[in-house]
């Protein structure tokens, strides 16, 4: 028997798939109907997906059952410390860490005490035109939780 590859192995062997294929991350994400955001973070290991979704995704990029496997396991998630030496993921963790106390302060003033949900929770992202340079627009959309004494 097989074992089933960890996440991380997994998620190179679709990485690499996905380039020698030439698809878009949007092109898996339509072929299982899913969010594109939501569908790179569980190609990426972040999330498990469901066998039909990981059956069609390796079907389309040519990979064994043993990624399928690895799909659907629940993930351990987080963000390996070496990744925040990647510049693009360092400048979320800035943004958040400039920006983070006053986003939290403007949700108790706004909703009461309570925090905003990343499990109830949408992201996107998009580009916008601007003459000085692209922008990228990153939308999170989560549902406020209230705390309930």
């Amino acid at each position: 028997m097989t074992p089933i590859l960890a996440k991380a192995d997994a998620a190179e062997l679709i990485v690499a798939a996905r380039i020698r294929k030439k698809l878009t991350w949007a092109d898996i994400a339509g072929e299982i109907d899913a969010p594109v955001v939501w569908c790179v973070a569980a190609l990426l290991g972040q999330h498990p997906m469901s066998a039909a979704q990981a059956e069609k995704v390796c079907a389309l990029l040519e990979l064994d059952g043993s990624v399928a496997e690895s799909l659907q396991l629940q993930p351990a998630r987080g963000l390996d410390p070496e990744m925040l030496s990647d510049p693009t993921i360092y400048r979320f963790h800035e943004a958040l860490a400039v920006y983070g106390p006053a986003l939290k302060e403007l949700i108790h003033e706004e909703f009461g005490d309570g925090i905003m949900s990343a499990i109830n929770f949408k992201v996107d992202i998009a580009r916008r035109e601007h003459p000085d340079g692209d922008r990228v627009v990153v939308t999170f959309d989560g549902k406020f939780l209230d705390y309930r004494w």
